[in-house]
């Protein structure tokens, strides 16, 4: 997700957002440890998004 997608989202759509990509990386994880997925750079993706998320959700909670 980008940025700009990332603020014009809720905070209670950011919240649910974040548990469906925390739930996507986990099974991409466990996928990529059982064999090696097709692309392994979709996981640093979603790591990233779940960052912009968290980070987005708590500069929100400081305002």
């Amino acid at each position: 997700m980008k940025q700009s997608e990332i603020k014009d989202l809720s905070a209670a759509e950011l919240q649910s957002k974040l548990g469906e990509l925390r739930k996507t990386y986990a099974d991409l994880r466990t996928a990529h440890a059982i064999s090696p997925i097709e692309n392994p750079l979709q996981i640093r993706t979603v790591r990233r998004s779940i960052a912009r998320v968290a980070t987005e959700l708590s500069k929100r909670e400081l305002q």
